[in-house]
């Protein structure tokens, strides 16, 4: 098989950490070993956050004790929030992303992890360090990468300056994310660009919100954007419990793997264990 340049990230924990009821751990694991067999680059499969904050995700370590990792080439992601998170992360050798929500919205960074701007620069610079020890990567999303509805300053500046800091703090993949859905497809095209050429030994990904009727045009102003790697979700289930009510979901997976199929592009995924994937899915979202 030729090597895939799009690095599609899957990411199940997004679409699940908001359901109301608590799925059991055995199912979730089900779920995921259908998605592992799938063959995407990454899965983000949970995350070691507060339980209280996130009853969904509680059984995290549980789940990853089901998975089935004998044959799977896809690399797994945990999602942390703070400096206990990254520790706990850390003591599973496989898990290989350690993934942290870094906002640019002061507002946001205090609602989703209970830290400031500042204060959660110190815990990147921890799991950095954190990282290098135990053999993980880790990726940084820049949250509220779009903008924010809270009123906190926003502009494309913010945003490469934030960029710069975190590359010089030796970030190597850097994922601007849409928390809110507020991205357009100008937004995406005036500063992805960017960040790819000015940045050029960093991996520079994607993860959006979107409403359905929305979502095309931002896969496609990514791909022109030069994006290799994007995260997205199954049917787009989700959204983020922590930045609004109403949710607005991820990108679809199936958009994303419809759209660069009309592109030529060579995914390499094993469409029947998707196709397995997506029916077994009900089970979990009804």
């Amino acid at each position: 098989m030729s090597q895939n340049k799009f690095k599609l990230v899957e990411c199940p924990r997004d679409a699940m950490q908001g359901l109301h009821d608590f799925v059991p751990t055995t199912l979730k694991a089900e779920y995921l070993n259908l998605l592992l067999q799938v063959g995407f680059d990454t899965l983000d499969f949970g995350s070691f956050v507060s339980a209280k904050a996130i009853p969904q995700m509680a059984d995290t370590a549980e789940v990853l004790a089901h998975l089935d990792l004998n044959n799977a080439s896809t690399k797994l992601l945990a999602i942390v929030a703070n400096l206990r998170g990254v520790e706990a992360a850390a003591q599973h050798q496989e898990i290989d992303y350690l993934g942290f929500p870094f906002s640019i919205s002061e507002t946001f960074q205090q609602r989703n992890t209970n830290s400031s701007i500042a204060q959660s620069l110190s815990t990147v610079e921890e799991m950095l360090s954190l990282c290098a020890k135990n053999n993980k990567e880790a990726v940084v999303y820049l949250s509220m990468g779009f903008g924010n509805p809270y009123g906190d300053e926003w502009n494309y500046e913010i945003v490469e300056q934030w960029a710069d800091v975190l590359v010089g703090k030796g970030v190597r993949i850097l994922s601007l994310a849409d928390t809110v859905g507020i991205s357009t497809p100008e937004k995406i095209e005036n500063i992805l660009p960017k960040l790819i050429s000015r940045f050029s030994d960093t991996e520079i990904g994607i993860h959006l919100h979107s409403t359905p009727a929305e979502r095309l045009e931002k896969i496609d102003a990514a791909y022109h954007s030069g994006v290799k790697r994007i995260d997205s979700a199954l049917k787009g289930f989700g959204g983020c419990p922590m930045a609004a009510d109403d949710l607005t979901g991820n990108i679809a997976t199936e958009e994303v793997i419809g759209f660069l199929n009309t592109k030529g592009e060579n995914l390499n995924l094993n469409m029947d264990k998707w196709n397995e994937a997506m029916a077994f899915s009900g089970k979990i979202f009804g």
